[in-house]
């Protein structure tokens, strides 16, 4: 079996890690290997460093400081790397604003997906999430793959979420993809969450032709559609947890203030902060 079929990312040639230096980025770190390593990839490791100091020379100082504090954290990232064959390069930065800085740096350096860590569950998305991770995600960056710290995908099981926005239907195209290019996979599950019984035929219909268009692109894992009626993050959250899914696939919300794509991405923030498992977010 070729390396590549056995990671969702079988497409990917640059990534992007941002990582804080705390164990909450072991999960992505380790992902983030296996992906450079199947796909001889290369792998772009950025730290960011807040700066509020008012005189250059003090942001200077907190650099070099933090530099420091960080280098054990990375020098076994490297010897990671190293052991994996891999290629990788290291990137400090400083800046008052991270989250545009991480996305700033992806663009710059042609990055495929930007991948990064997860805090442990909470009850409040802030925590769960991060704010950093969030405001990230807000950025409209094309992928984002979110890993817990205690995980590893596998890549026998992917759950779609869809409703009618673009970015949604992005996600649909990129698990065609996946679908495509990873052999071990081996279920995937469409599901489509209604408030109301009245929108079941509609949310029906959208799961029906999403797996329709797995068959038709000759996909081998089987495609199962769900409908269900109830809190979208819930049922999302709860399928994922029961059945064992290694990655969601949920539309972004983009760089917008329309109260409809604001409430996607509320949505998104909290699936990714509840999911047991690796969360990729996909923007048009």
């Amino acid at each position: 079996m070729e390396q590549d079929s056995i990671s969702l990312f079988g497409e990917a040639k640059i990534l992007l890690l941002a990582t804080d230096g705390s164990n909450y980025s072991d999960g992505a770190i380790q992902e983030a290997i296996f992906i450079c390593q199947a796909r001889n990839a290369r792998l772009i490791v950025l730290h960011v460093v807040i700066i509020d100091a008012e005189s250059q020379s003090a942001a200077h100082s907190l650099l070099i400081q933090r530099q420091q504090e960080i280098e054990p954290h990375l020098t076994l990232l490297r010897k990671m790397a190293d052991d994996s064959g891999i290629t990788i390069e290291v990137l400090f930065i400083s800046t008052s604003d991270p989250a545009k800085a991480i996305v700033e740096q992806a663009r710059l350096h042609h990055a495929d997906v930007i991948i990064m860590g997860r805090h442990g569950k909470a009850a409040r998305m802030s925590l769960l999430v991060g704010n950093m991770t969030a405001k990230v995600i807000s950025q409209g960056f094309p992928q984002v793959l979110v890993v817990p710290k205690d995980f590893a995908i596998s890549g026998t099981h992917v759950l779609l979420a869809v409703d009618n926005s673009p970015n949604s239907m992005m996600a649909a195209r990129e698990l065609l993809s996946i679908g495509q290019r990873c052999r071990t996979l081996q279920r995937v599950t469409v599901i489509s969450v209604v408030k109301h019984p009245a929108d079941l035929p509609q949310a029906q219909k959208l799961v029906n032709d999403v797996c329709q268009r797995t068959r038709e692109e000759g996909l081998r894992a089987s495609c199962e559609p769900l409908v269900v009626v109830g809190n979208i993050v819930d049922s999302i959250v709860q399928f994922a947890d029961k059945e064992k899914v290694d990655m969601i696939l949920v539309g972004g919300r983009g760089r917008t203030n329309s109260m409809a794509k604001m409430l996607m991405g509320h949505v998104t923030e909290n699936v990714i902060g509840r999911a047991p498992c690796a969360v990729l977010v996909v923007t048009a």
